[in-house]
């Protein structure tokens, strides 16, 4: 059952306008960081001042103007956030290769897999609203300059390729999957945590490896609404399940699931098979709502990358997603709507 959470309030203080940027780094897929779940656990939290340094954050526009939002958290929330961090290297296959492809229209149009998009950087996003989609920092940002490209941004839908102008007969063949082509929406404009924008591309605070975009039209397609991540325990069947675009298999978008093997506050670890190009895809995973009496699919974090990590001497890989805790859900989702009386529960 989806718990139900008190969710703090974060509202903007102040907004001040910021030089231009420069559009120099390069969009990285893959970032690196030896701190592990031992290492974040034994992180000392946080203060106050601290958290709202870091839920602080920059609007990036499409005419390239940059703003930066200092913000209040309101109503006592136990909750710690933040913690050391770097980020990944190369994502790894772990034995069996177990991700699957999704191919036809019937299956990348229908939900849940059509709330994929591409990013024109490279990475995954997932849509969360009418005209927003949630995607990691890393994509947009590399903790230093924003990415070359962030400022003509677009987000690509994968739509049918109509033949000699037909309406896309349907083909049964499965070993002939119709042709997918994206369909390119640009970005409005880009939110990123204060947390992510360290001024040291090696001292990247991996738990806030999340930005939102917002489109410059809706897209009309079905959503998953985001919601605060739950212990791993309370996960069903200690599983979590994402799609994105994997680079080793271009055009296709690619599903998997698997166990959390591990969590602090701000990250899952697991080993779900993954490729360069799958960051930022929405970690989700279908629990039953009981004021609804239904079952719904939630995004309870962003995957983030690839992480090697010392284990007493012994060096062990995992994937990492970013945890939408209770703060963080409380900002993104005022960065949907627009109203903190909407996001008073996760």
């Amino acid at each position: 059952t989806w718990p139900s959470y008190r969710v703090p309030v974060i509202l903007p203080q102040s907004t001040l306008n910021l030089d231009k940027p420069q559009f120099d780094a390069e969009a990285k897929l893959e970032v690196v960081s030896p701190c592990g779940p031992a290492c974040h656990k034994s992180s000392p939290l946080p203060t106050y001042e601290e958290v709202k340094n870091y839920l602080s954050y920059e609007t990036l526009y499409a005419n390239g103007s940059l703003t930066e939002t200092e913000v209040g958290i309101y109503i006592l929330s136990n909750s710690g956030d933040g913690s050391r961090g770097k980020s990944r290297t190369k994502r790894q296959i772990y034995g069996y290769d177990s991700r699957f492809s999704i191919f036809g229209k019937d299956f990348l149009l229908n939900y849940p897999f059509s709330t994929s998009v591409k990013l024109s950087t490279g990475c995954t996003g997932t849509l969360v609203a009418e005209k927003h989609v949630l995607t990691a920092a890393h994509c947009i940002h590399d903790g230093k300059s924003y990415v070359k490209g962030a400022q003509k941004l677009r987000v690509g839908f994968l739509k049918p390729k109509l033949k000699d102008g037909s309406k896309g007969a349907n083909i049964t063949n499965s070993a002939m999957p119709e042709k997918m082509k994206f369909q390119w929406i640009r970005v409005k404009r880009t939110h990123v945590p204060k947390g992510w924008i360290k001024g040291n591309a090696n001292d990247i605070g991996m738990d806030y490896d999340y930005a939102l975009l917002e489109l410059k039209k809706p897209h009309k397609r079905k959503f998953m609404k985001i919601g605060v991540s739950p212990p791993a325990r309370h996960l069903p069947g200690g599983r979590i399940h994402f799609s994105g675009y994997d680079n080793d298999r271009p055009g296709n978008l690619v599903y998997r699931f698997c166990d959390v093997k591990d969590e602090t506050y701000d990250l899952l670890y697991q080993q779900c098979d993954a490729q360069p190009g799958a960051s930022g895809s929405g970690v989700y995973v279908r629990m039953w709502k009981r004021q609804n009496h239904k079952w719904e699919r939630k995004i309870i974090g962003i995957f983030s990358g690839h992480q090697w990590v010392d284990m007493n001497g012994t060096p062990q890989d995992f994937n990492v997603a970013v945890r939408i805790t209770p703060l963080k859900y409380a900002q993104i989702c005022y960065w949907i709507k627009g109203n903190y009386l909407d996001c008073r529960e996760g």
